[in-house]
């Protein structure tokens, strides 16, 4: 049976009574097609699930029950980061998405040198708020119940400069780059994976990586389209050194 799970930002707690905020009960409502007494999941991001039942469908509210709480532990135990070059139209929200769901715990939309997309103040927003609901659905459909952080998008230099020192592992995709995934050791803190956009990592940004400390990683002999590469490059790090 299917277990509908829906995202709240709102304080959740067992036998509480509350209305869905206003998107996800038409959700509910209009797409789904619940009704009074039906069953569905909640969750808001704090590592539980809270399965619920459908008190009320209104006109302007859908109001549920909290039955029970569920603490999950389906989370990685490798932290991953990833940091990709912002990519056009849909090949982000495709990135983000799937990211989510091969279990990251932050996204970096990245500006880089040979970035094409550009964002003024009130697009980033919007492209914020987007990016942060696709990752909501995709925590949705995976049965996570911890969302990614998802930052800003940032230049390449702020983003660097604003890393902790810690014992997170520094890894750039390069195709001609030697080491493989393979040959990794990674501490508690994690990684740190970047990815180019679709012209790749320039001159200076690669020198700023190396600068910073990232390790050249290389995935085969293919060249990837960037909407491939970093999802194959999380796949395999979590099949060797997390999930897997």
């Amino acid at each position: 049976m299917r277990i509908i799970r829906i995202h709240v930002d709102l304080p959740l707690a067992l036998d509480a009574e509350l209305a869905l905020p206003v998107q996800a009960g038409e959700h509910v409502a209009r797409v789904l097609r619940l009704t009074t007494g039906d069953s569905l999941t909640l969750f808001n991001g704090d590592g539980n699930d809270y399965p619920a039942t459908i008190q009320a469908v209104g006109k302007r509210e859908v109001v549920v029950q909290v039955n029970a709480r569920q603490t999950l532990a389906n989370e990685s135990p490798l932290p991953l980061t990833l940091a990709q070059g912002v990519a056009r139209g849909e090949k982000m929200d495709l990135i983000v998405q799937k990211a989510t769901e091969l279990g990251v715990v932050r996204i970096v939309p990245l500006l880089t040198e040979r970035s094409e997309v550009k964002l003024d103040a009130t697009r980033a927003e919007k492209r914020l708020t987007h990016w942060r609901a696709v990752a909501a659905s995709a925590c949705e459909q995976s049965g996570r119940a911890r969302l990614p952080e998802i930052m800003p998008a940032l230049p390449l230099p702020t983003w660097l400069e604003s890393l902790a020192e810690d014992g997170a592992l520094r890894l750039a995709l390069l195709p001609e780059a030697t080491r493989s995934s393979r040959e990794l050791r990674f501490a508690a803190d994690g990684g740190l994976l970047v990815v180019g956009p679709e012209g790749g990592l320039g001159e200076r940004d690669i020198n700023a990586l190396t600068a910073a400390g990232f390790d050249r990683l290389r995935l085969g002999p293919r060249i990837l389209r960037t909407e491939t590469a970093g999802l194959a490059a999380l796949a395999a790090l979590q099949a060797l050194h997390g999930d897997g």
